[in-house]
């Protein structure tokens, strides 16, 4: 109920493929999303890397009314969307009326410093195996959860290789690799890792592969 009075008040509903944003556009609002997907990239030497993906939940455009800087990265609805649009004086209503929300949002900026300190640490990874094992092992041990068989993280396929910097064939490849391995179990929405342990010693092989070269 309280979230029908929001929407009536502050929602709208986005189609897929629409752009909310473009990487240094001025901004006046942010967004939370109620239902579907939207992409967030950053243009690097002419290609377009997928930062993250957010779903039900995440917010994001905050910056732009924080800071009143262009936006620092594009906002594409990946999915059909239903998003609260925010614009500042309502956002600055919100955190000074409850703590909370201010308190969240701070933990969630601190969260997304950490992801990408580890989306450049996996980016100076040379070889495909290792972006890959690194990002898993990485997701499996910060935000992983636990169901019958081991570890279970939520991956959105198709946005993954532009994340890792690599193509969808070499993600099709190393991920068969593991799972002939039995390091991995590929389900529709995610991937189960049957023992973190063995992962993390795989990526530990292939780093010092990586640095010596085969011997």
């Amino acid at each position: 109920m309280v979230d029908d009075q929001l929407f009536n008040r502050f929602g709208r509903e986005f189609a897929k493929g629409t752009v909310l944003f473009h990487e240094g556009d001025s901004g006046k609002e942010m967004y939370v999303v109620q239902s579907g997907l939207v992409s967030i990239s950053k243009r690097a030497r002419d290609v377009e890397k997928v930062l993250a993906t957010l779903g039900p939940g995440e917010f994001f455009g905050e910056m732009a009314i924080i800071s009143n800087k262009p936006r620092t990265a594009t906002a594409t609805v990946a999915e059909t969307s239903r998003c609260l649009v925010i614009d500042p004086r309502t956002f600055e209503a919100m955190v000074r009326g409850n703590a909370e929300i201010a308190i969240r949002m701070i933990k969630k900026l601190a969260d997304r410093l950490q992801e990408a300190d580890q989306q450049i640490e996996n980016l100076l990874l040379r070889d495909a195996n290792s972006r890959v094992v690194h990002h898993l092992a990485r997701a499996a041990e910060t935000r992983g959860k636990s169901v019958p068989g081991g570890v279970k993280v939520e991956i959105v396929y198709p946005s993954l290789p532009a994340a890792l910097g690599i193509s969808p064939l070499q993600l099709r490849g190393v991920l068969e690799k593991l799972t002939k391995a039995k390091l991995a179990v590929i389900e529709p929405d995610g991937i189960v890792v049957p023992d973190a342990k063995k992962l993390r010693e795989f990526l530990e092989f292939l780093e010092m592969k990586e640095k010596f070269g085969d011997v």
